[in-house]
């Protein structure tokens, strides 16, 4: 009777694994809450959970919206 070996790869796998990636709030998500903005007139929507900022226009003039912390973040501290 011969043996069959299994899983004698070399185990050379290039995955990050869980959470390995970096994004630009450093993988966590923003609190649950807030607001959505407009960068180029500063209207403010309530952010809705499971939607994106980026996904919404300005109801006032039509521009992209971005989540009010990122907006902060790209922000230059005084």
């Amino acid at each position: 009777m011969t043996k069959s070996k299994s899983g004698n790869g070399s185990g050379q796998g290039k995955s990050l694994g869980s959470g390995g990636g970096r994004r630009r709030n450093n993988g966590g998500g923003y609190s649950v809450g807030g607001y959505c903005v407009c960068t180029k007139c500063s209207t403010k929507v309530q952010h809705q959970q499971g939607v994106k900022c980026t996904t919404l226009k300005c109801p006032d003039c039509g521009h992209t919206m971005i989540r009010e912390e990122l907006l902060n973040e790209k922000r230059p501290k005084d």
